[in-house]
């Protein structure tokens, strides 16, 4: 098992309610790894990548970003991005996807429901400086 394997597998035990933990790379569209408590089709793990890359980097998202660069006079090549947290609650989950310091990966893990929101979040922010360690 890798190490970011190690360090997911830390996440789904450290966090609340955690059933998955996975890292996208946004420039290549590939899940690195995941690491969940049940089993899912392949095909759910291929659309996490995209679905990703679509909420952090879709056309909506970069023009959003392109007109905050503008308003502030940056320049419009800089690889900061604005969206670094997105939650998502689903009927049954939460979905909280963290982009990495690197800009380019997203830690996204997944929580039943009637986990306390603010102790994943909490919890999610504190596991990703040993994520990001184990690239």
């Amino acid at each position: 098992m890798s190490n970011l394997d190690n360090m997911l597998q830390k996440a789904v035990t450290s966090i609340p309610d955690c059933v998955a933990a996975g890292y996208v790379d946004l420039s290549s569209g590939m899940v690195l790894s995941i690491k969940t408590v049940d089993s899912h089709p392949t095909e759910v793990f291929e659309l996490l990548a995209a679905a990703t890359t679509d909420l952090f980097q879709g056309p909506n998202v970069s023009a959003i970003e392109k007109i905050f660069r503008k308003a502030r006079g940056l320049p419009e090549n800089n690889d900061h991005h604005y969206f670094q947290e997105i939650i998502v609650n689903s009927d049954n989950l939460i979905h909280v996807f963290i982009r990495g310091k690197r800009q380019q990966q997203v830690a996204c893990f997944v929580c039943r429901k009637g986990a306390n929101l603010g102790m994943v979040l909490t919890k999610s922010r504190l596991v990703m400086p040993e994520i990001e360690a184990a690239l």
